[in-house]
């Protein structure tokens, strides 16, 4: 009888290693952080993506090459303009009448990316 109770046990636990083995490997490579400069010819190459809050209010956003950027509301919110540039660990933003603003970009899965100011997700953005 304990035989059994030991083979269920050791095939739970080879399991359990083989599920975390795999799901840390999948977040390390949706998680894999962009430098500036794949995020700045990733998105700030005058095409348009779409970027979308926590809340789900999504905007149509524009960063050119010469250091601009602007939001236009998809459904509800507010247009922006302000200036963008690249920093040490990503890209940092002006918005007119905000304040300076640091973030980084994680890959978030298959043409989607999380913006990240600390370890808190702004925005999700997505080609």
């Amino acid at each position: 009888m304990a035989a059994p109770i030991a083979a269920v046990f050791a095939i739970a636990l080879c399991s359990v290693f083989a599920a975390s083995v795999f799901a840390t490997s999948v977040s390390a490579a949706a998680g894999a952080k962009l430098s500036p400069t794949d995020i700045q010819s990733t998105f700030f190459n005058g095409e348009s993506f779409t970027a979308a809050t926590p809340s789900n209010v999504k905007f149509k956003m524009t960063f050119t090459a010469d250091g601009k950027m602007k939001r236009v509301p998809i459904g509800t919110g507010s247009r922006g303009e302000g200036t963008w540039k690249l920093s040490k660990d990503g890209f940092c933003t002006a918005w007119k009448g905000g304040k300076d603003s640091c973030f980084t970009v994680v890959k978030a899965g298959d043409n989607k990316w999380s913006v990240l100011k600390g370890s808190t997700i702004m925005a999700t953005w997505s080609k």
